[in-house]
């Protein structure tokens, strides 16, 4: 269930109020900038995507359907702009620099695994599994909120974690990391 303010907020976008459209982007572009940052390793390429991602959610949102939750509808824009993007650049590269993402991961202090390895680890995973670790341990979404992004099956999202997880185990070299 979302929050009533962003409730309010997109009621009031979809009657024209730019306001609301401005506080709408306040709440989200903070995350957003990090994510597609996250998927790009790239400030100037994660700042175009966000600004093409709230430029389809502004045109489009008269489409987006108020039941559901925003988030996944947003982050699916947000994801489909950053593998559009990365076709066009026919770039595959990722640089995640956070600390609760890598305690998350291995569950222990992280000067026990150094954050470039975690970086470098990240740079040989497949985009599948890089955009849904960055996805869940970056930006805290649940596995479900995973699925509604992608449109796909909880169970495939936990099976592609633990695929991802499981790599990069392999990539630092047997470290433990669940």
């Amino acid at each position: 269930m979302q929050d009533r303010k962003t409730v309010k907020l997109i009621k009031k976008v979809k009657k024209g109020n730019q306001q609301s459209f401005k506080q709408l982007y306040d709440l989200y572009a903070d995350y957003s900038l990090r994510t597609a940052y996250g998927i790009t390793g790239n400030i100037s390429d994660a700042a175009d995507i966000v600004q093409e991602t709230f430029i389809k959610v502004y045109r489009h949102i008269d489409s987006y359907d108020s039941e559901k939750p925003f988030k996944p509808w947003f982050y699916r824009i947000l994801i489909n702009e950053s593998r559009r993007l990365l076709k066009k650049r026919s770039k595959d590269a990722i640089s995640v620099e956070s600390e609760q993402m890598l305690d998350s991961l291995h569950g222990h202090e992280t000067n026990q695994l150094d954050l470039d390895s975690l970086h470098d680890a990240i740079e040989q995973l497949d985009a599948k599994h890089r955009t849904i670790i960055i996805l869940k341990y970056l930006n805290g979404f649940k596995e479900k909120e995973i699925a509604e992004i992608f449109d796909m099956n909880v169970n495939t999202v936990k099976s592609r974690l633990y695929q991802a997880r499981q790599r990069l185990k392999e990539i630092l070299g047997g470290g433990k990391l669940e």
